[in-house]
Formats: C-alpha cells, sequence, structure tokens
C-alpha cells in the first residue's frame, strides 16, 4: 500500500530542508521530492540574511512591504535562524555571528562579502587593509586566486602546496587522511610563516574540518580560516550534507535525482504527486505539500516567449509583463526587474490566484524576493521555508480538528 505523507516537500534546498526539519521535529511523516543537488551546493556555506546596513533584522523595516520577509516578525525570523544554528551544532557544522550584525568574510577574488552567519571554520575570515596574511594555496587549483587578494591586501603573502592534481572536492577528501594531512604539516612548518593569520581555500574535509583547522592551528600558534571558493563549493556541500543527515534522522523520506510528472487535485486538496522512476512511476500521497523548487536557476521557474511559467503545479507567476524591461543595463549592482518574478503568497504562505487549501510555497520562487539585489538568499531559505511548515502544521491540526468533530456528530 502506498504511504501516506503528513507533508510533501517539492524541492530539496535550503528552504525545504528546514522545512521537513521543523516537521519532523514535530512529530509528522515527511517526504522531499528532490530532482538533484540543490543551489546551496554552489553557495559559499554562508547565511545571508539581508546585505542592507549594519543590522539584517533591523534592516527587514526598510524593504518594500511586498518582499516576503515583511510576512514575518522578527521574533519569527529570530526564531528560525536560530533553530538553524541548533541544527548546524548538532551535526557538528557549528556556524558563528548573529542575525544582529553583518560582516564581512574573505573570498576568492580578495573582496570582502556582506553575511550574517558563517561556518566556524571562517570565523578569522574578517581582515583589514593593514592584516599581514599568509595565504595557501595548491598547485594547479582553479577558481582560487591568491594573487587578487594580495593585490587587496599589501602586507601579506602567499605560498604554494605542491599536492598533485587536484580540485576542491578531492582535497576536502585527501584531507581526511593521515597521510595527506601529516604532508601538508610538514610542508608548512618548513614555510617559515610569520604572519598574523593563515588562510586556505574552503578544502579542509567534509566532517573533519574542524578538526583538522583546530590542529593546523595548534602546531603553527596562530589563528587559520578558510576562504570560500567559487563553485564547486566544499563549504555549500557540507552544509547541504549537514542538513539533510538531521532530516534523514527525524525520519524524512528523501527521493533524490527524481522529477515530479504529473499532481493529483481533488476539489480544492493535491492529494497526490507521480514523480518519474525506473520501471513505473511513483505515487507520492499526501496531506500537504510544500513547494520550495527555486526561481530560475533552480528550475522552478522556467521563461518563454509565453511568459514565466511554474513548472510543477502551474501557479499563477507574478512576472513584468514587457520583455524588454525584464534585465537592467549593469549586472552589478543587479538591478533587474525579473528578480521580482515568482509566487505571490499570502500571509500563511499559500500561493494567491488559486484556490488550493493544502499548498504552501517558500524560499526564492517567492515574488518580490529579489535574492542578488538584497543578499537575503539562505535567509529567505530558512525563514520562508520554517514559516511554511508552520503554516502546515496549523493545517494539519485544524484537518485533524475538523475531522474529529464529524466523527461525533
Amino acid at each position: 500500500m502506498e504511504p501516506v505523507y503528513d507533508v510533501v516537500i517539492i524541492g530539496g534546498g535550503m528552504a525545504g530542508l528546514m522545512a521537513a526539519i521543523r516537521l519532523g521535529r514535530a512529530g509528522k511523516h515527511v517526504a522531499i521530492v528532490s530532482r538533484g543537488d540543490p543551489i546551496v551546493c554552489l553557495s559559499t556555506g554562508c547565511i545571508d540574511v539581508l546585505a542592507c546596513g549594519g543590522n539584517p533584522l533591523e534592516a527587514v523595516g526598510e524593504l518594500p512591504k511586498t518582499h516576503p520577509y515583511r510576512l514575518l516578525s522578527t521574533e519569527f525570523m529570530m526564531e528560525a535562524l536560530n533553530d538553524f544554528l541548533s541544527v548546524m551544532a548538532e551535526e557538528g557544522l557549528p556556524y558563528v555571528g548573529s542575525p544582529f550584525e553583518n560582516r564581512k568574510v574573505l573570498t576568492p577574488l580578495g573582496a570582502g562579502k556582506t553575511t550574517c552567519l558563517i561556518p566556524q571554520t571562517m570565523a578569522h575570515s574578517t581582515v583589514s587593509s593593514d592584516t599581514r596574511l599568509h595565504v595557501v594555496t595548491f598547485a594547479g587549483l582553479k577558481d582560487f586566486y591568491p594573487g587578487y587578494i594580495l593585490s587587496r591586501l599589501p602586507t601579506s603573502e602567499y605560498s604554494v602546496f605542491d599536492a598533485g592534481p587536484c580540485s576542491t572536492l578531492s582535497l576536502a577528501t585527501r584531507f581526511e587522511t593521515r597521510d595527506f594531512l601529516e604532508s601538508f604539516l610538514s610542508w608548512l612548518k618548513g614555510a617559515d610563516i610569520t604572519a598574523d593569520k593563515i588562510a586556505l581555500p574552503a578544502v579542509l574535509g567534509w566532517r573533519k574540518a574542524l578538526e583538522i583547522k583546530a590542529v593546523i592551528e595548534g602546531e603553527l600558534k596562530r589563528p587559520l580560516f578558510e576562504i570560500p571558493t567559487l563553485p564547486p563549493s566544499v563549504a555549500g556541500m557540507r552544509l547541504h550534507r549537514a542538513l539533510v543527515r538531521k532530516a534523514l534522522k527525524l525520519g524524512v523520506q528523501l527521493y533524490k535525482g527524481r522529477s515530479v510528472s504529473t499532481v493529483e487535485k481533488a476539489g480544492r486538496l493535491v492529494e497526490a504527486v507521480t514523480i518519474e522512476a525506473p520501471g513505473r512511476p511513483i505515487r507520492v500521497n499526501g496531506q500537504a505539500f510544500i513547494l520550495s523548487t527555486g526561481s530560475f536557476v533552480g528550475g522552478g521557474l522556467a521563461s518563454s516567449r509565453a511568459g514565466v511559467e511554474e513548472v510543477v503545479f502551474h501557479l499563477p507567476v507574478y512576472y513584468p509583463p514587457d520583455r524588454t524591461s525584464w534585465f537592467g543595463e549593469r549586472f552589478f549592482p543587479p538591478e533587474h526587474p525579473i528578480e521580482d518574478a515568482g509566487i505571490i503568497v499570502d500571509k500563511e504562505f499559500r500561493p494567491q490566484g488559486v484556490e488550493i487549501d493544502n499548498l504552501f510555497v517558500a524560499g526564492s520562487i517567492l515574488a518580490y524576493a529579489r535574492v542578488l539585489r538584497y543578499g537575503c538568499g539562505h535567509g529567505l531559505a530558512i525563514v520562508s521555508g520554517e514559516a511554511a511548515a508552520s503554516s502546515c502544521l496549523k493545517y494539519l491540526q485544524a484537518s485533524a480538528e475538523g475531522y474529529a468533530c464529524s466523527r461525533t456528530v
């Protein structure tokens, strides 16, 4: 017999996983349908709540009233972000920082990225123009540019470790082997480093990064930090894997590498989705559903000459009607009206313009989010994922109470 889940989540990125974890902690039977590795795997691993101003949560009040953040209270946003911090600590990937204070982290291009919560492996990543920094890179490693970093930090220096043919992913795996770490440490101790801090690309392992960082710092007697790399991102993949681990521990069923082929509805309810599988399709039944497939990059929205379409439930999508106005003249800073495209929701994160009672929406697919313009991608994913999950819990409770009342009549 096909299982009936309390909630089926379409999309396994940050928003979907945080929704699943909140629901799992509430004792609900949850399934995630995920087409592939989400955008979080390409990210820096840092949590950008809002890049405007010094206090992200305070700056939310200055956003346009159409922004999804404005549907939520500061208290709820704090609760959701604290939930995230708790999950990360539980999974051995603690984060540091405060949602009330933005900070800068060094990027592989030498610039400072405005963010809010960062992995503990990047805790010392705030630098100034007079910081004496020693940057370590690896021979043949692409997409990491110590020359750019040194051009902005003239009192710094760099050295190159020859690890043979390598990539960020292979280095992360090799760092967790004893022989490689000992070889790297032996070379590093012979490099005669006198700088205040040591930095290297984010490759210090997958689940042992903090432990490896502590070993190196103990040998060299100075702080060390990771610099997030361009995709593919070890730091982003660590974040995603930690959230997946937590969800699985809570009993969440993950249908990975599966696309939704059909949606079954009855009246004002979604009853099931069918996902592609070898042999015959799999029918996934649910009492409630959350859509968190992302925007254009994540594949949740698709554009054509006819306009913009939401690809799973075919919900109404808001987008600027004049295609000639979709993009601004400059990419940086991003001022592109097409960033407003997405699903308009009510205060319960239900989609507007369609009569479906048990469907909720979260993440960058929300209309007016402008995640590039406002620097709020992961922050929005966390808080809207938890908001959609909270609304799901209210809906399930109301449905159960309604059913109980009908049974007593």
